[in-house]
């Protein structure tokens, strides 16, 4: 296995080579120029000029590229040009929050979601099937900006159970206080798809041999569908978990903004706003590593879910 770990991480590189060439190929050519937009519109051509040898834009594009690999390298991506904050901190600071909602979210939504498809699976055909697959697929034509709106007016501005903005320098505060209607948010809007997904990976290892032999054999259905059809499915459920992951990190934003919490996705957001360039390509080089990191992660995981499976 650490072999295959060390294999994995080798091929690692190349494509990690080419999402860095993607990233300053398009700031660069389809950015614009940083020294106009950091100049603003009351300008002369020597301020611009100043700026541009300030960010070291002046110098050929492949000195340009060797000081974005160092800042990968060193992980130093310099100072944010819109707070003059350090990327870096700016980073490590924003983490804290969006993990806070994303761990929690990604455990309840896991687990219920696997007990629900297998619950459906269970009965499938059934009223209770057709009628659980029906809410689910109108929960997924909602936007996610309506279960937002209403759960805040309604949870938060009328029952008083939650607050409607906040957050604070205690962990605890913020998990059991500022951080449940969010991740009940993002809960019921996830849940839907996710049981549609899982309850199709469920139904295929229905109707496999080894389901019909275990049940021949006299197993009851409860230890049918919790062992044996689900560790089949473990797989493609561990997989679409691992893809989600690095996405969820930036897809909170919208849940960030309405409820000001300091995440990653927020940070994105006020980013985007200002052309805030250094933050805006730290993230998307950590994002993609991470994406990557999962991918492995998720392969180990296969090996532990079934001993069949062989890392080549």
């Amino acid at each position: 296995m650490l072999a295959y770990i060390i294999r994995r991480i080798w091929q690692m590189i190349p494509t990690m080579l080419g999402v860095v060439l993607l990233i300053f190929f398009l700031f660069n050519w389809v950015g614009g120029d940083p020294a106009y937009i950091l100049a603003g519109k009351m300008s002369n051509p020597e301020q611009i000029e100043n700026i541009r040898q300030q960010l070291g834009i002046d110098q050929p594009y492949y000195v340009q590229l060797w000081i974005f690999i160092k800042q990968i390298l060193t992980f130093d991506y310099g100072v944010s040009w819109s707070t003059g904050e350090s990327v870096s901190q700016i980073i490590m600071t924003r983490l804290g929050p969006s993990l806070t909602l994303l761990i929690p979210l990604v455990v309840l939504q896991t687990v219920i979601s696997i007990i629900l498809a297998l619950a459906v699976s269970a009965v499938r055909g059934s009223l209770t099937d057709r009628m659980v697959m029906m809410m689910c697929t109108i929960g997924m034509s909602i936007s996610i900006l309506v279960y937002i709106i209403v759960f805040q007016y309604f949870f938060a501005y009328q029952l008083s159970w939650f607050p409607v903005q906040g957050w604070s320098d205690r962990f605890t505060e913020n998990l059991f206080k500022y951080s449940l209607l969010p991740i009940l948010i993002m809960l019921v809007v996830s849940i839907a798809p996710t049981l549609r997904l899982y309850r199709s990976f469920v139904l295929d290892e229905v109707n496999q041999d080894y389901v019909r032999t275990a049940r021949a054999k006299g197993v009851s259905e409860r230890r049918v569908f919790g062992v044996h059809v689900l560790r089949n499915a473990s797989i493609p459920i561990v997989t679409d978990v691992m893809a989600t992951l690095p996405a969820l990190l930036i897809g909170a934003f919208l849940i960030e903004r309405f409820f000001g919490i300091p995440g990653i996705g927020r940070e994105v957001i006020i980013a985007v706003e200002r052309s805030d360039f250094p933050v805006i390509k730290a993230i998307t080089v950590y994002v993609a590593a991470a994406t990557m990191i999962f991918n492995l992660i998720a392969d180990l995981v296969y090996k532990l879910i079934d001993p069949r499976v062989q890392l080549k």
